[in-house]
Formats: structure tokens, C-alpha cells, sequence
């Protein structure tokens, strides 16, 4: 039996709801052509209407209440010479764990039917990456048929919401306004520890004799879109952080995590309306989760009276007011728009005999239990592709790769969990003036430093990885060098 806690909304008032607002920015072409670029914005409940698996976790979590709707929400960009078309972007932001290259498949069919005008092509969606999000495939985990909502039927379900979500957006351009900005907030911590022996682990202990200290670098900015209408009201923002938002991953409930907390401060600010679109930078190896001084901070969240997502929450709201502050007195209304699509080719990570052996007895271990399923399925990957090497050469990954070029700033997206310290080698070298970074732009899979790889452990390690240090860094090269292909020196 479906319930709905106190101050919760039940998952038959969020279903099937729709708030569309809208949003423009006029701007010039790359070349420096005037050029007006329409822009419209959307959001769409994806919250399911009953009981549903939610996903993150190696068990099956049944969820049967709503702590916070899970949303998607849409920017629509095109620029226009006159009636020439120049470039076109629909951005579209989803709470989920990731994006399933099926679902993405789907939304472009259904927004191709309804938009034949528009390249599908530039469509694009993201993951919020929080874990209590509905599963969208079937298979992964071992879950009850009576009452539950399958995760083919979920993903059906989602593809018709975030395609609405993307016509809508698409019908509602008018000019506009744009600027940028950039604030700072401790929101993530680098997750892995690193013991004296070499190896590390994510969220291993660090009140240990053998502790020596966080492996990787850490990105505290905060990037910011705002958008605003010719007579400079706020109708739209997207917020830039190295951080997935994951800080009730264990919960059995529905739950958009810390992005709920923050668009619902900046739209008691700024209006019910406002658009918020939410981009997870470069953050694998990063997480709300506190690694040390953990009692002191508890004691001084407690002291303050707030809630671990209502605190991080205003965090990221103090580095956008700081973002504001700056971005508000610079409102562009003539910028070049321009948006590429690359594939790129990424050698995949090479299972060893040692590794494939492992998995197969870890199997043999966890298949005695239905309940380990989606622990089995991971390790059975592993061994899959190792028999692919064996049977012969293994193609690369093909990721398909998003650049966008707004005035003065970048945007680049990956489909990983990628380590941080790629996306800060990304912006270093982008000649952009600030580089936002958005991964899970896709299914997902950790990819790792050369580091971390040394070091092991969860996300570092076969198992997580599709993808190893070696093609990150051709991702790294590759992304920059699109980026840069947009800011001819000189």
C-alpha cells in the first residue's frame, strides 16, 4: 500500500504535472554577425505515480514515498540570422542517477516527431546523479512485479516527460538577456582515501594509524547561467557543481537531494517560476559525504538548526549570490552561440586474467543470494569483457561529445563520473573565459585518474571502469581541443 509521509507529496499529485516558463537572450553569431538567438525553458515532473525500484545502490530499494519531486528541466537555445537558422541546443536536466543511452534514443525520436525542424542531435540531457531516482532498466536489479512500476514502464514514462519538456522549452523562445558568473562553496569533499601501503578506498576511514591523507584535487566554484527577459527580469539559471548530489543515497524514498533545497530558496527569492537547470561538474571522485572533522561540522549544522541537504543547499545559494552579484551588472544581449557534436574514441580499460578470475569467484559467491543481483550483473561485465578481448581486438568507447560556445564562456559534456582532476585540466586549458563542465551526459561509469587506478578500490577498479586513465586523458586532450577550436588565437 502506497503512503504519503506528513509534508511529502504523494506520487499521484506529482506524475504527470507540468510548469513551462520561458526565457530568450539575443545574441551574435561566432563570426560576429547579428545574430538573435531564441531561447525557452520548461519543467516537467518525472516523479513516478506509484510504488517504484530506485537506483544508486548495490540492493534493491523499493520506494513508496516522495520526500521531493524529481524533475527535468529544459533550456532551448537557436541562433537566427534573419529566418537562417545558425545553431541550435536544447539542454535538458534530469534528477537521475544517469542518463541510459535508450532513454536519450527515445526523447530525440519523440522530439523529432513533434520538431521535425530541429537536429535531434543537439539535444542533450544530464544526470543530477542523485540515488534515489527511479530505475530505468530492466534487469539490473531483482525486483517484485505486484505493485511496482517496471523499469521499462518507467522509462517509457520518462521519455514522454522530458520529450514534453523539451518541445515545450522549444515553443516558448523570446529575446532576451544572458550573463555568467562564478561563486565558491564547500560542497564536495574528494571521497577516497589513500593508506600508507598504497591503497585506497572511497569513504575509507581516516581516523586510522595507516590513514595518509585524500587522494585527489578538489573544485569548490560554482559556474552560473542567468538568463533574463528584455526588461531584466530572472526567468532562468544553471548552476555548475563538482559535486553529485547523493547525500540521502541510502534512503528508500524518492528524493531530488540537495537540488530540491536550492531551487526552492532561489525561487522564494526570485519567483515560483524560475527555471533552474542543475549541471554536476567533473566530480567522480567527489561527494557531499564529510571524510574528516566530521563531529565539528555536525555540531555546527545541528547549532544552526539546519538539515545536511538544507545546509548544502545554502551553500550553493551563497556562491550564486555571488555569482549574481557580478553577472547582473554585465547582461549580454549580443554573444556568439555556437554548438558542436564530436564522437570521440576512447581506449577502453584492458581486464586482466587476475581481475576476470576475481570476478568469476565473486559471481559463484553472490548468485546463492537473488538479493545480490545487481552485484552479480557488475562483475558479470567484467567477464564479458574479458571474453571479448580474448575473441579478438576490442573497438574504443564512442562517446559523443557536446561543445557549446556562449560569449564568452564553454560548455563541454561527458557521459562519465569523471575525476575532477580532468575537468580541472579541462578548464585550465580552455581559452574560454570560464569552462563549465557537465558529466553523465550518458550512462555513466567511473573513470579514473592514473592515481587512483594505482590505488584501486571502488571506482577505480575494473569493475567501475569502462573507461581507463589512458582515455581519460585523450578525453581531457580531445574536449580541450574543441574548446579551443571555438577561441581561434589572435
Amino acid at each position: 500500500m502506497l503512503t504519503a509521509k506528513l509534508s511529502r507529496p504523494s506520487f499521484s499529485t506529482l506524475a504527470l504535472g507540468v510548469a513551462t516558463v520561458f526565457v530568450s537572450v539575443v545574441v551574435g553569431a561566432a563570426e560576429s554577425r547579428a545574430a538573435e538567438l531564441h531561447v525557452g525553458g520548461a519543467t516537467v515532473s518525472i516523479t513516478p505515480d506509484r510504488p517504484v525500484a530506485i537506483a544508486g545502490q548495490m540492493r534493491t530499494r523499493i520506494a513508496r514515498d516522495v520526500e521531493s519531486p524529481v524533475t527535468a528541466t529544459a533550456l532551448a537555445l537557436e541562433s537566427k540570422e534573419g529566418d537562417k537558422v545558425l545553431d541550435q541546443a536544447i539542454m535538458i536536466s534530469c534528477d537521475l542517477v544517469a542518463i541510459e543511452s535508450a532513454v536519450l534514443a527515445q526523447v530525440r525520436r519523440r522530439v523529432k516527431e513533434r520538431l521535425p525542424d530541429l537536429d535531434s542531435q543537439k539535444v542533450l540531457l544530464n544526470a543530477t546523479h542523485t540515488h534515489t531516482a527511479p530505475v530505468m532498466t530492466e534487469g539490473d536489479y531483482e525486483i517484485p512485479k505486484d505493485g511496482i512500476m517496471q523499469p521499462a514502464e518507467y522509462a517509457d514514462f520518462l521519455a514522454s516527460q522530458v520529450a514534453e519538456a523539451a518541445v515545450k522549452a522549444w515553443q516558448a523562445r523570446k529575446p532576451g538577456r544572458v550573463g555568467w558568473g562564478l561563486g565558491h562553496a564547500v560542497v564536495a569533499q574528494n571521497r577516497r582515501a589513500i593508506y600508507a601501503d598504497g591503497h585506497a578506498q572511497m569513504y575509507g576511514a581516516t581516523n586510522l594509524a595507516s590513514f595518509r591523507g585524500i587522494e585527489g584535487s578538489e573544485d569548490q566554484g560554482v559556474e552560473v547561467l542567468f538568463f533574463w527577459n528584455p526588461e531584466g527580469k530572472l526567468l532562468a539559471t544553471a548552476i555548475n557543481v563538482a559535486c553529485p548530489s547523493q547525500e540521502v543515497e541510502g534512503l528508500s524514498a524518492v528524493n531530488a537531494d540537495f537540488w530540491h533545497e536550492v531551487r526552492e530558496t532561489l525561487r522564494s527569492k526570485h519567483g515560483k517560476d524560475l527555471l533552474v537547470l542543475a549541471w554536476t561538474g567533473a566530480a567522480g571522485d567527489q561527494s557531499p559525504h564529510l571524510m574528516y572533522r566530521t563531529r565539528a561540522e555536525e555540531r555546527m549544522r545541528t547549532l544552526r538548526g539546519l538539515t545536511r541537504l538544507k545546509e548544502l543547499a545554502t551553500r550553493i545559494v551563497g556562491a550564486w549570490d555571488e555569482a549574481y552579484e557580478g553577472a547582473r551588472k554585465e547582461q549580454k544581449a549580443d554573444v556568439p552561440l555556437v554548438h558542436k557534436v564530436a564522437t570521440i574514441k576512447l581506449p577502453v580499460r584492458v581486464v586482466t586474467d587476475a581481475e576476470a578470475a576475481e570476478a568469476r569467484s565473486k559471481i559463484e559467491t553472490l548468485s546463492k543470494d537473488p538479493l545480490n543481483r545487481r552485484s552479480v550483473v557488475w562483475h558479470q561485465e567484467v567477464v564479458d569483457r574479458y571474453e571479448r578481448q580474448k575473441a579478438g581486438p576490442v573497438d574504443p568507447f564512442a562517446m559523443e561529445l557536446h561543445v557549446i560556445r556562449l560569449g564568452d564562456i564553454a560548455i563541454a559534456t561527458n557521459v562519465f563520473e569523471l575525476f575532477t582532476e580532468y575537468g580541472i585540466q579541462i578548464k585550465a586549458r580552455s581559452r574560454a573565459l570560464q569552462t563549465f563542465i557537465i558529466q553523465l551526459a550518458g550512462p555513466g561509469s567511473y573513470l579514473p585518474t592514473e592515481r587512483a587506478a594505482r590505488g584501486g578500490g571502488y571506482s577505480a577498479i575494473v569493475e567501475s571502469n569502462l573507461v581507463g586513465p589512458e582515455g581519460g586523458q585523450v578525453l581531457a586532450d580531445q574536449t580541450v581541443n574543441l574548446i579551443n577550436s571555438l577561441w581561434p588565437e589572435g
